[in-house]
Protein backbone atom coordinates (compact mmCIF):
# COMPACT_ATOMS: atom_id res chain seq x y z
CA UNK A 1 0.00 0.00 0.00
CA UNK A 2 2.77 2.41 0.97
CA UNK A 3 4.63 1.64 -2.26
CA UNK A 4 1.52 2.36 -4.31
CA UNK A 5 0.90 5.56 -2.41
CA UNK A 6 4.48 6.76 -2.96
CA UNK A 7 4.27 5.90 -6.64
CA UNK A 8 1.05 7.89 -7.00
CA UNK A 9 2.58 10.81 -5.06
CA UNK A 10 5.65 10.88 -7.31
CA UNK A 11 3.43 10.72 -10.39
CA UNK A 12 1.27 13.62 -9.18
CA UNK A 13 4.36 15.71 -8.43
CA UNK A 14 5.80 14.93 -11.86
CA UNK A 15 2.58 15.94 -13.58
CA UNK A 16 2.46 19.12 -11.51
CA UNK A 17 6.02 19.99 -12.51
CA UNK A 18 5.23 19.37 -16.17
CA UNK A 19 2.13 21.56 -15.96
CA UNK A 20 4.11 24.29 -14.20
CA UNK A 21 6.78 24.18 -16.90
CA UNK A 22 4.14 24.52 -19.62
CA UNK A 23 2.45 27.44 -17.88
CA UNK A 24 5.80 29.10 -17.25
CA UNK A 25 6.65 28.72 -20.90
CA UNK A 26 3.35 30.29 -21.91
CA UNK A 27 3.97 33.32 -19.70
CA UNK A 28 7.62 33.84 -20.69
CA UNK A 29 8.86 36.41 -23.16
CA UNK A 30 9.26 35.64 -26.86
CA UNK A 31 11.26 37.46 -29.52
CA UNK A 32 10.83 36.11 -33.06
CA UNK A 33 12.27 37.05 -36.46
CA UNK A 34 10.69 35.66 -39.63
CA UNK A 35 13.25 35.74 -42.42
CA UNK A 36 12.86 32.54 -44.36
CA UNK A 37 12.42 31.81 -48.04
CA UNK A 38 8.98 30.94 -49.38
CA UNK A 39 8.34 28.78 -52.45
CA UNK A 40 7.63 30.45 -55.78
CA UNK A 41 3.94 30.66 -56.64
CA UNK A 42 2.87 28.55 -59.60
CA UNK A 43 0.14 30.58 -61.29
CA UNK A 44 -0.80 32.14 -64.61
CA UNK A 45 -0.55 35.92 -64.13
CA UNK A 46 -2.98 38.27 -65.86
CA UNK A 47 -1.84 40.75 -68.49
CA UNK A 48 -1.56 43.59 -65.99
CA UNK A 49 1.47 45.61 -64.96
CA UNK A 50 1.73 46.74 -61.34
CA UNK A 51 4.00 48.64 -59.01
CA UNK A 52 4.11 47.31 -55.45
CA UNK A 53 5.45 49.68 -52.82
CA UNK A 54 7.10 47.99 -49.85
CA UNK A 55 8.00 51.11 -47.87
CA UNK A 56 10.47 51.11 -45.00
CA UNK A 57 7.74 50.84 -42.37
CA UNK A 58 6.42 47.67 -44.04
CA UNK A 59 9.77 46.11 -44.91
CA UNK A 60 11.10 46.54 -41.36
CA UNK A 61 7.81 46.01 -39.52
CA UNK A 62 8.20 44.69 -35.97
CA UNK A 63 5.01 43.80 -34.14
CA UNK A 64 4.65 43.96 -30.38
CA UNK A 65 1.18 42.52 -29.72
CA UNK A 66 1.86 42.51 -25.96
CA UNK A 67 4.59 43.40 -23.49
CA UNK A 68 6.17 39.94 -23.65
CA UNK A 69 6.05 39.27 -27.39
CA UNK A 70 8.01 40.80 -30.27
CA UNK A 71 7.63 39.50 -33.84
CA UNK A 72 9.84 40.84 -36.61
CA UNK A 73 7.84 40.00 -39.76
CA UNK A 74 9.15 42.72 -42.08
CA UNK A 75 11.56 40.67 -44.21
CA UNK A 76 9.31 37.61 -44.17
CA UNK A 77 6.19 39.39 -45.39
CA UNK A 78 8.11 41.15 -48.17
CA UNK A 79 9.43 37.81 -49.46
CA UNK A 80 6.06 36.08 -49.19
CA UNK A 81 4.00 38.85 -50.80
CA UNK A 82 6.60 39.41 -53.53
CA UNK A 83 6.08 35.82 -54.64
CA UNK A 84 2.30 36.22 -54.53
CA UNK A 85 2.25 39.47 -56.52
CA UNK A 86 4.59 37.96 -59.11
CA UNK A 87 1.98 35.25 -59.59
CA UNK A 88 -0.83 37.80 -60.06
CA UNK A 89 0.72 40.20 -62.59
CA UNK A 90 2.50 39.66 -65.87
CA UNK A 91 4.79 42.58 -65.06
CA UNK A 92 5.51 43.71 -61.53
CA UNK A 93 7.88 46.32 -60.16
CA UNK A 94 8.89 46.35 -56.48
CA UNK A 95 10.00 49.67 -55.01
CA UNK A 96 10.49 51.15 -51.55
CA UNK A 97 8.74 54.43 -52.41
CA UNK A 98 6.51 55.86 -55.14
CA UNK A 99 9.33 58.21 -56.14
CA UNK A 100 11.37 55.20 -57.28
CA UNK A 101 8.65 53.96 -59.62
CA UNK A 102 8.95 54.45 -63.36
CA UNK A 103 5.24 55.35 -63.34
CA UNK A 104 4.47 53.18 -66.35
CA UNK A 105 2.39 50.46 -64.69
CA UNK A 106 -1.40 50.21 -64.62
CA UNK A 107 -1.77 49.63 -60.87
CA UNK A 108 -0.01 50.82 -57.75
CA UNK A 109 -0.39 48.72 -54.60
CA UNK A 110 0.77 49.86 -51.17
CA UNK A 111 0.42 47.20 -48.46
CA UNK A 112 0.53 48.03 -44.76
CA UNK A 113 0.00 46.21 -41.46
CA UNK A 114 -2.95 47.35 -39.40
CA UNK A 115 -2.44 45.08 -36.42
CA UNK A 116 -0.85 41.85 -35.20
CA UNK A 117 -2.46 39.80 -32.44
CA UNK A 118 -1.19 36.77 -30.55
CA UNK A 119 -3.00 34.27 -28.36
CA UNK A 120 -1.28 31.68 -26.15
CA UNK A 121 -2.67 28.58 -24.39
CA UNK A 122 -2.81 30.46 -21.10
CA UNK A 123 -5.04 33.08 -22.74
CA UNK A 124 -7.28 31.13 -25.10
CA UNK A 125 -7.62 27.95 -22.97
CA UNK A 126 -6.75 25.94 -26.06
CA UNK A 127 -3.67 23.84 -26.62
CA UNK A 128 -2.43 26.05 -29.45
CA UNK A 129 -0.62 29.32 -30.17
CA UNK A 130 -2.42 31.68 -32.58
CA UNK A 131 -1.29 34.67 -34.65
CA UNK A 132 -3.49 37.12 -36.57
CA UNK A 133 -2.00 39.60 -39.07
CA UNK A 134 -4.36 42.26 -40.40
CA UNK A 135 -3.26 43.83 -43.67
CA UNK A 136 -4.54 46.77 -45.66
CA UNK A 137 -3.82 47.12 -49.40
CA UNK A 138 -4.17 50.59 -50.89
CA UNK A 139 -4.83 49.96 -54.59
CA UNK A 140 -4.51 52.89 -57.01
CA UNK A 141 -4.36 53.60 -60.71
CA UNK A 142 -1.19 54.94 -62.29
CA UNK A 143 -2.72 58.43 -61.96
CA UNK A 144 -3.08 58.06 -58.21
CA UNK A 145 -6.83 57.50 -58.18
CA UNK A 146 -7.87 55.11 -55.40
CA UNK A 147 -9.57 51.95 -56.63
CA UNK A 148 -9.98 50.31 -53.23
CA UNK A 149 -8.54 50.01 -49.73
CA UNK A 150 -8.73 46.26 -49.24
CA UNK A 151 -8.67 44.69 -45.78
CA UNK A 152 -6.94 41.29 -45.80
CA UNK A 153 -6.75 39.32 -42.53
CA UNK A 154 -4.43 36.32 -42.15
CA UNK A 155 -4.42 33.63 -39.47
CA UNK A 156 -2.00 30.97 -38.30
CA UNK A 157 -1.88 28.51 -35.44
CA UNK A 158 0.35 25.72 -34.19
CA UNK A 159 -0.90 22.10 -34.26
CA UNK A 160 -0.49 22.09 -30.47
CA UNK A 161 1.34 23.90 -27.68
CA UNK A 162 3.94 21.21 -27.04
CA UNK A 163 6.85 22.81 -28.90
CA UNK A 164 10.41 23.51 -27.80
CA UNK A 165 9.61 27.04 -26.61
CA UNK A 166 7.11 29.84 -26.75
CA UNK A 167 9.29 31.64 -29.30
CA UNK A 168 9.38 28.59 -31.57
CA UNK A 169 5.61 28.19 -31.31
CA UNK A 170 4.90 31.83 -32.15
CA UNK A 171 7.39 31.66 -35.02
CA UNK A 172 5.58 28.66 -36.48
CA UNK A 173 2.17 30.30 -36.11
CA UNK A 174 3.50 33.50 -37.73
CA UNK A 175 4.88 31.59 -40.73
CA UNK A 176 1.52 29.87 -41.19
CA UNK A 177 -0.24 33.26 -40.98
CA UNK A 178 2.05 34.68 -43.67
CA UNK A 179 1.34 31.71 -45.92
CA UNK A 180 -2.37 32.29 -45.32
CA UNK A 181 -1.92 35.91 -46.42
CA UNK A 182 -0.24 34.79 -49.63
CA UNK A 183 -2.99 32.26 -50.36
CA UNK A 184 -5.76 34.82 -49.75
CA UNK A 185 -4.05 37.36 -51.97
CA UNK A 186 -3.80 34.84 -54.82
CA UNK A 187 -7.37 33.59 -54.42
CA UNK A 188 -9.24 36.80 -53.66
CA UNK A 189 -7.46 39.72 -55.33
CA UNK A 190 -9.31 39.49 -58.65
CA UNK A 191 -12.57 38.86 -56.80
CA UNK A 192 -12.48 42.31 -55.20
CA UNK A 193 -15.53 44.06 -56.72
CA UNK A 194 -13.62 47.31 -57.35
CA UNK A 195 -10.76 45.45 -59.06
CA UNK A 196 -13.21 43.45 -61.16
CA UNK A 197 -14.96 46.65 -62.20
CA UNK A 198 -11.66 48.33 -63.08
CA UNK A 199 -10.68 45.33 -65.20
CA UNK A 200 -13.99 45.52 -67.02
CA UNK A 201 -13.37 49.21 -67.79
CA UNK A 202 -9.88 48.41 -69.05
CA UNK A 203 -11.24 45.46 -71.05
CA UNK A 204 -8.63 43.25 -69.40
CA UNK A 205 -11.14 40.44 -68.84
CA UNK A 206 -11.86 40.28 -72.57
CA UNK A 207 -8.15 40.11 -73.35
CA UNK A 208 -7.68 37.29 -70.82
CA UNK A 209 -10.39 35.11 -72.28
Amino acid sequence: MLKNYLSKTVLKRSLALILLAILSGCSSSASVRIDQEFPTVLAKPKAISATVVFDEAFATYIAQPNKKTVIDIGAGQVKLLSNAFAGLFEEVEFVSSLEESAGENSLVIIPSVREVQVSTPSENYLNVFEVWIKYSLEIQTADGETIDSWFMPAYGKTPDAFMASKSRAIEEASIIALRDAGAKLMLDFYRIPAIYGWMMEQKILEESE
